[in-house]
């Protein structure tokens, strides 16, 4: 899919199709173009959680807030995103190369989360990134360690309507150029 085309069609999608199931190829392959992001130093530090089967699913979700359970409905596969703390933003001694530390390793994961819902698009797959969720359930139902951060849940699914695309700032409003 050319490449303009595929960001203008892709949304957050709150609305998914019942039924559809995911075959956990598809999932690995969005994973894997995720990993295909630059991040710092090449750290690779974004980790993936994915709940493929209903019974995991219906966990993550019971991890969400009630709007998000009910905008991920549907939806069949939940994916957590996560980055290893301390490796992207500091020097091989621990020190941070700039006030932003541990802000690089998010930074990274927007990268891959940018091409893992771009990836999903491309496959005929909608995403919705939420951010709001239990931290402390989403470490239980996969193990995830203290030694990550917990940045999002990504549902994955297909779009039951094709919604429509907000607007968007001038780039007036945006950039600056001198």
């Amino acid at each position: 899919m050319e490449f303009s085309k595929l960001i203008n069609e892709r949304r957050s999608v709150r609305h998914y199709k019942a039924g559809v199931t995911i075959d956990k190829k598809d999932v690995e392959a969005i994973i894997l173009a995720a990993q295909q992001a630059p991040s710092w130093k090449n750290s690779q530090t974004g980790r993936y959680y994915a709940a493929v089967t209903p019974e995991k699913v219906g966990e993550v979700r019971a991890a969400l807030p009630e709007f998000n359970q009910n905008n991920s409905a549907n939806a069949p596969v939940l994916v957590v995103t996560a980055f290893e703390k301390g490796n992207a933003g500091f020097m091989p001694d621990g020190s941070q190369v700039n006030e932003l530390g541990d802000q690089w390793g998010a930074y990274d994961l927007g990268l891959q989360n940018a091409y893992f819902v771009l990836k999903a698009r491309e496959l005929g797959y909608d995403t919705l990134i939420m951010g709001i969720r239990d931290d402390k359930k989403l470490r239980e139902i996969f193990g995830i360690p203290e030694t990550q951060q917990i940045a999002a849940v990504l549902a994955l699914g297909v779009r039951e309507n094709d919604p429509t695309a907000p607007k968007r700032k001038e780039i007036s409003e945006i950039a600056v150029f001198g």
